[in-house]
């Protein structure tokens, strides 16, 4: 339902959303390192298994990254057992990540890393940036 107070209407959705904003706010998380595509990351997630729960490490390299306020995603690649490449993408401010570590910097050209998908081994390295 919309009131009006003089000439301008006031809508009671952008009333809403200022509501959804400050909900977002408590729940960013600004203890996140900076990281980039390239860069080598170990990401430790909250499972929850019954009534137990464990944190897995999944590490690998960033293929891209996501940016934004609350929608802000990033996603890994690892090499599994096997030699089967595994992918997954993480809300940087879940509160499933418990952290991130930044194993090792990467010097790449571009931001979206798709082209890593399609090589093994030798032919799938970066190079180092520098030091942590």
């Amino acid at each position: 339902m919309e009131a009006s107070f003089g000439f301008y209407p006031v809508n009671t959705r952008i009333m809403a959303m200022n509501i959804i904003d400050k909900i977002d706010q408590e729940q960013m998380r600004f203890d996140l390192p900076d990281f980039r595509p390239g860069d080598t990351v170990k990401v430790h997630i909250r499972i929850i298994e019954g009534s137990k729960e464990r944190i897995q490490i999944f590490e690998g390299v960033v293929l891209k990254r996501k940016r934004g306020k609350m929608n802000a995603t990033f996603t890994v690649r690892k090499i599994s057992h096997g030699g089967v490449g595994v992918e997954k993408t993480f809300a940087l401010h879940s509160p499933r990540v418990e952290k991130i570590e930044v194993v090792s910097l990467g010097k790449v050209r571009r931001s979206r890393l798709f082209y890593l998908r399609e090589r093994r081994g030798k032919a799938a390295r970066i190079k180092e940036r520098g030091r942590i």
